[in-house]
């Protein structure tokens, strides 16, 4: 699930304009195999995915348009690529 929520990640901010980002959330729903609201227990794990694309330099974790630490992050964050 880590390297597909990954993949996700990565899939979703190619599809998008360069200065574009998504939220973790879009990654988490993307590869959710349900109906319901399940995706939600994949949040964590989609944040998790997101901070250890920060690490590999291929995203930037963001609040308010700026990027954070991502161990400082609270709250709602945004993901985008690295500049």
């Amino acid at each position: 699930m880590d390297r597909r929520l990954e993949r996700a990640v990565l899939e979703l901010l190619e599809r998008r304009a360069a200065t574009a980002t998504i939220c973790p959330s879009d990654a988490a729903r993307a590869v959710y195999d349900g109906d319901d609201d399940g995706w939600r227990a994949l949040m964590e794990p989609a944040r998790r995915a997101a901070r250890r694309l920060v690490a590999a330099g291929q995203v930037e974790i963001t609040q308010g348009g700026h990027p954070v630490d991502p161990g400082q992050a609270r709250g709602p964050i945004r993901i985008r690529r690295a500049r």
